[in-house]
């Protein structure tokens, strides 16, 4: 598989090891064409993953071999590489590796790592989420071009409950994300509390195309808004992130006028590269202006005053929380 080789990042020398092991057989790409993607992108991947625990999603011997998500970081982990201490829904804690220089995405590269799941806090303050993360998700019957409609409409709400600013990306399969830079003074139960209200406001203006319903029955053909990817230890794969695809798709920034122009396909581990050397970070902006949360929460406040619109379900691991319904399938409530 070639001998190791020493590649130069940002300043840091990074040894490769197996460099000609194919990672995705369909298109051809290496181990060392994943590490050179992220050398061409390393500013924006950075940008998206600086200072933040990370979650490493491992394929060492390619997509096609068996993959695990690794929350600790490792013991062979270099020193200039800093940690965070987080903790789990369960009340469990881990040390996870938090980027602070290009060299350590390529470090994570060369154990097999494609994906990055970042979480939305700093390791100055592991309680407070910096960003608001809303998960277009289509539904069996939709596709990526629905998502990109809900995604404008998505886009107004925000600016009406706040002003607030997002930044849509690609999820690198069908659907779409969109960050919105926040204050870090909420808890992650109150972000997750105006994702639900962000959710709500969407389903009202567009009831036939999107839903925030939890279980899979009631969906239907719609864009689920995910409200749950703001629970604690839930992420979402990082801007330029590689993900698990035969042909090797990544997780695209956009600007607004591309999204519903722009689709999924036009981005992989070969085009993003001419891409970022042309346009750069398109996000490079996000972490200028933090925005607040207070209206959001004013309409999660009265939604729950005036139509008794409170909590809603957690994922199946998650403790049981204050104020949340039954978790249990509407179908088996009713048999029961």
């Amino acid at each position: 598989m070639g001998e190791a080789v020493e590649l130069e990042v940002a300043g840091r020398t990074v040894r490769l090891t197996n460099p000609d092991k194919v990672f995705f057989p369909e298109r051809g790409f290496t181990k060392l064409d994943l590490a050179r993607y992220y050398i061409a992108v390393g500013p924006g991947i950075l940008r998206a993953l600086r200072n933040r625990p990370t979650t490493l999603e491992r394929y060492p011997d390619g997509v096609t071999g068996e993959w695990f998500y690794q929350k600790r970081a490792p013991k062979s982990m270099p020193d200039w590489i800093p940690t965070a201490h987080i903790t789990f829904p369960s009340g469990r804690t881990a040390d996870e590796m938090c980027p602070t220089e290009e060299g350590a995405v390529v470090w994570a590269a060369q154990y097999g790592t494609l994906t990055f799941h970042p979480w939305p806090v700093r390791r100055d303050d592991v309680d407070r989420p910096d960003e608001l993360r809303i998960d277009l998700d289509p539904q069996p019957g939709t596709d990526y071009d629905d998502a990109a409609r809900a995604a404008h409409e998505l886009r107004a709400v925000l600016e009406e409950f706040g002003g607030l600013r997002g930044f849509p990306k690609t999820s690198g399969g069908r659907g779409l994300h969109v960050f919105v830079p926040i204050e870090p003074r909420w808890t992650f139960t109150q972000v997750r509390r105006a994702a639900i209200a962000v959710g709500r406001e969407m389903e009202r203006r567009m009831p036939e195309q999107v839903t925030i319903k939890w279980w899979k029955e009631e969906r239907g053909q719609k864009i689920f808004v995910d409200y749950n990817q703001t629970a604690r230890d839930r992420t979402i794969a990082s801007a330029y992130s590689v993900r698990p695809r035969p042909h090797a798709p990544v997780s695209a920034p956009l600007r607004w006028e591309e999204v519903g122009v722009a689709h999924p396909q036009d981005f992989d581990l070969a085009t993003m590269p001419a891409r970022f050397a042309e346009a750069g970070d398109v996000h490079a902006d996000m972490d200028e202006q933090r925005y607040s949360l207070d209206a959001l929460l004013d309409l999660a406040r009265r939604d729950e005053h005036d139509h008794g619109l409170g909590d809603l379900p957690y994922p199946p691991e998650y403790p049981k929380m204050p104020g949340e319904p039954k978790r249990v399938q509407p179908s088996r409530a009713r048999k029961g």
